[in-house]
């Protein structure tokens, strides 16, 4: 079998040896990541860290490697939305599985494993605010997953048929994918103090969410409609705008991935508090314990 080249128009690296992007060097990379949203949040989860052997900022792209009880660990920040994510893994992934220098895919698969922890609002009343939600279904309004091949592979076609089918889903939105969490990842992680949600990665915050400031909506009706949809004693539970592509892109390259958010919001019941710096650090150390 011939080996895969990858041209340089396709994979830029920089002249320092680093992926474009990110502008870390393999070497710097470790097994287990933790994601963040928020430059400025990589440095709170690295505040715990025991050890810390480098720090690379490019763009809202910021990472620290390190240890954590004697676990090689790095933190980075992938931005708000999905096209960062699909920047962001397929980097991290170039990095673990190709060679750089020679352009090509390396023998032996290395795997990551990646917890993303994020905020996000509710989609049902009952959920408070502060209470730590993990994706174990992500439902992506962003499309990202739909221009990668063997898509349907990784999707649960049935819960996508039928979400699509109750909320009349418009045909000018890209299509949803709906994509489980790593399962062994997901019980690693989960205890009985997070909830296993089914979370909706949005392609925007405020018009895609269900949000009207200036713009009238689409679907004024949407979230309602999201609100009341069950599938197998499945509903959904909270927004955010990155769980999907991770999770999804993750489980093509065979990597393993999932996300846990903190509720600082509830869309239903118009709850809300931007205090949540206490929860996040509360969470950032739970998570680092278990991963």
């Amino acid at each position: 079998m011939a080996t895969k080249f990858i041209a340089p128009s396709e994979m830029i690296i920089n002249p320092d040896g680093t992926i474009f992007h990110l502008h870390l060097l393999p070497e710097q990379l470790t097994d287990r990541i933790i994601l963040v949203g928020d430059p400025g949040r990589v440095d709170m989860v690295a505040s715990f860290f025991e050890s810390k052997t480098f720090e690379v900022s490019s763009r809202e792209f910021h990472t620290i490697g390190g240890t954590y009880k004697g676990k090689p660990i790095m933190c980075i920040s992938h931005g708000i939305g999905p096209d960062n994510i699909d920047i962001v893994i397929n980097e991290l992934d170039a990095l673990a599985n190709i060679n750089l220098k020679t352009r090509e895919i390396n023998e032996t698969h290395r795997t990551l494993t990646m917890v993303r922890i994020g905020t996000s609002g509710a989609l049902q009343p009952e959920l408070k605010v502060g209470t730590p939600v993990i994706a174990e279904k992500a439902i992506g309004f962003d499309g990202v997953l739909n221009f990668y091949a063997k898509r349907n592979e990784i999707s649960d076609l049935e819960f996508e048929h039928a979400f699509c089918e109750h909320v009349n889903w418009n045909p000018l939105w890209a299509k949803p994918y709906v994509v489980n969490a790593d399962e062994d990842l997901v019980n690693q992680i989960s205890s009985n103090d997070m909830i296993k949600g089914n979370t909706i990665s949005a392609i925007g915050f405020y018009g895609p969410q269900g949000r009207e400031l200036r713009l009238p909506l689409a679907n004024p009706n949407l979230n309602k409609l999201i609100e009341s949809f069950r599938h197998n004693e499945r509903k959904v539970t909270n927004y955010e705008m990155e769980s999907a592509p991770l999770q999804g892109l993750a489980k093509m390259l065979g990597h393993k991935a999932m996300t846990v958010c903190s509720i600082i919001a509830n869309r239903m019941n118009h709850d809300a508090t931007p205090n949540y710096k206490t929860a996040m650090h509360d969470l950032v150390a739970t998570i680092l314990e278990r991963i």
